[in-house]
């Protein structure tokens, strides 16, 4: 099933030659690759805007950009990719905007979850889920249980979510288990934490991308992220190639990491 995207079949994207004979992937180190992956896919409306077309058409190319990105890490074999496609702030956004990326949101499960199924692809969604409209939470639910068993690369999807937001729930969790006596506040660590975050089950981030040129977490995954490595960029979500996340896989390669440590001489 070889699927265009912009202009390119799924065939050429996975043998994209740079000089005629060297694949994209061919400078990555597979045995050393990261084991998370979270990416904060800004600057839609900034590539409208540049190209004189409305907001709409730039959140319509991020999607396209989305499905080259996870391509990529199907390819790879990289365990885990979170997405930030709508934080808990955005709800401040004009309505219709808001409207027209509930709209695409529904819009792209249905196009695409066949393709990631037969992908092996497990998809899971962050957020306040049960505040989305009732059709939406179906089609979430739906989703997920019908991948639930894929032991592919795990593909989660944050909507309506917050890094703060989700600490708090955490929080109140733990708090009423220990009021109840199901918890001892001499057992409240790391692992209690990880276990009542959206993210439970998963390995902390080891590599956040945020495209477009800001240099913040703007209140994504913040706990997950204590010892990511960043890679930024200017190029705006729509415009992120291929090439693109195998250059930022490929510098996460070169880093130094000590988690608080020494280096090992």
């Amino acid at each position: 099933m070889w699927k265009k995207f912009f202009g390119k079949t799924e065939q050429e994207l996975n043998e994209n030659r740079i000089d005629g004979s060297k694949s994209i992937y061919d400078g990555v180190n597979k045995d050393c690759l990261p084991a998370h992956v979270a990416i904060i896919m800004d600057g839609n409306g900034r590539w409208a805007q540049h190209k004189g077309l409305m907001r709409a058409a730039g959140h319509k190319a991020g999607v396209d950009a989305l499905k080259q990105i996870l391509k990529v890490a199907i390819d790879l074999k990289i365990g885990a990719l979170t997405v930030y496609a709508f934080s808990t702030e955005n709800w401040k956004r004009p309505h219709a905007e808001v409207d027209f990326l509930m709209r695409l949101f529904s819009e792209y499960l249905i196009k695409e979850i066949d393709e990631m199924d037969a992908d092996h692809v497990k998809v899971r969604f962050l957020g306040r889920i049960d505040e989305l409209s009732k059709g939406l939470q179906n089609q979430v639910e739906n989703a997920q249980m019908r991948t639930k068993e894929n032991t592919g690369v795990r593909f989660n999807i944050a909507v309506n979510y917050g890094g703060r937001d989700e600490l708090i729930r955490a929080v109140k969790i733990i708090a009423e288990q220990t009021a109840a006596g199901k918890l001892s506040v001499s057992h409240i660590d790391e692992a209690q934490i990880e276990k009542n975050l959206d993210t439970a089950g998963l390995p902390p981030v080891d590599l956040l991308i945020r495209t477009s040129g800001d240099m913040r977490l703007s209140n994504f995954l913040l706990w997950q992220s204590a010892y990511a490595e960043f890679w930024f960029t200017d190029t705006n979500w729509p415009d992120f190639a291929p090439e693109c996340f195998v250059e930022a896989l490929t510098d996460f390669q070169k880093r130094d990491r000590r988690f608080g440590g020494l280096k090992n001489k």
